[in-house]
């Protein structure tokens, strides 16, 4: 069974993105909000792969490419949350929620494990769409050529 490239780079960024903050976990920095941010670039990575391989197979078309950078960086994301689901669950559920809320970008007041999963897919929407949207600037010349002039 061959699975879509934009399934097989999603799960690439979703195991990227859980070693990545396992690590954090484990060396006890998950709280550094600066460190946090750097998982953008292993969702990059796995967006930009996509894109590679689709021109590498002759898929061209500007609006083709950014739906299927779209849809590796959102397979990523919604893996990465259902397991953080998981993950919250097994590690205590609200209690060990608090931990998480306190460096989280709108936390405040008293965030339930569910509107916690929500807000960060909210986050990881946004985000998704603007490093396809910024990487699709970048090979837009290689998937299309609009109105150029000879």
């Amino acid at each position: 069974m061959k699975l879509s490239r934009e399934f097989t780079n999603g799960f690439i960024i979703f195991v990227g993105i859980g070693i990545y903050f396992l690590i954090l976990e484990y060396l006890g920095l998950a709280n550094e909000f600066y460190l946090r941010v750097l998982n953008l670039f292993i969702v990059a990575f796995g967006v930009n792969r996509t894109i590679q391989m689709n021109v590498r197979d002759g898929i061209r078309g500007y609006n083709r490419n950014l739906l299927s950078a779209i849809a590796t960086s959102m397979i990523g994301a919604i893996l990465s949350i259902a397991s953080l689901l998981g993950y919250i669950y097994y590690r205590g559920g609200e209690a060990y929620l608090e931990t998480l809320s306190k460096g989280f970008l709108f936390g405040g007041g008293d965030p339930n494990i569910y509107y916690y999963c929500i807000g960060l897919l909210f986050e990881s929407i946004a985000s998704s769409i603007i490093i396809s949207f910024c990487l699709m600037q970048y090979w837009k010349d290689k998937v299309e050529v609009i109105n150029k002039v000879n």
